[in-house]
C-alpha cells in the first residue's frame, strides 16, 4: 500500500495535502474500488466545503461510492480532466488524482500515515 508520509488520511479514506490543499483518495480506497470508470465532481471553486461535505462521486465496475471532503475551506481548483480519464484514480492518486484543492482548509478527523496504514490492516482482516 502506497501512503506518502506528507499527507493526511480520513477514516472514510480520502486525502489531504496541507501543503497544498489537495484532497484525493487514497491509494487502498483506489484498490478496494478496483477499475474506476466514471467521476463524478459534486463542488466547484469559489464553494465553500465543510468536513464530511460529499465532493465527488466515483463509481468502479465493482461499486459506487461518494468521496467526502477530509478538511474545510474554499475550493481553489477542481480537476476536471477526471471526468474523462477516471482511471486516472487507480493509476496516480497522489498525483494526477487529485480531485480538489481547498484554500485556508482546516483538516478534520484525519491521521498521519502510520496511523492511516495500521487503521487499514485492521480492516483487512
Amino acid at each position: 500500500m502506497n501512503t506518502p508520509s506528507n499527507l493526511q488520511y480520513a477514516k472514510s479514506d480520502e486525502w489531504f495535502d496541507p501543503a497544498t490543499g489537495a484532497v484525493g483518495i487514497s491509494d487502498y480506497a483506489q484498490n478496494q474500488l478496483s477499475d474506476i470508470v466514471f467521476v463524478e465532481l459534486l463542488v466547484d471553486e469559489g464553494e465553500e466545503v465543510t468536513v464530511g461535505k460529499a465532493i465527488a462521486s466515483v463509481e468502479s465496475v465493482k461499486a459506487s461510492s461518494e468521496i467526502y471532503a477530509p478538511a474545510a475551506g474554499k475550493v481553489s481548483a477542481v480537476n476536471k480532466g477526471l471526468s474523462d480519464k477516471p482511471e486516472t484514480l487507480n493509476s496516480d492518486p497522489y498525483g494526477e488524482g487529485w480531485m480538489i484543492k481547498i484554500e485556508g482548509g482546516a483538516a478534520g478527523d484525519v491521521m498521519d500515515a502510520a496511523a492511516y496504514e495500521k487503521y487499514c490492516e485492521g480492516r483487512s482482516h
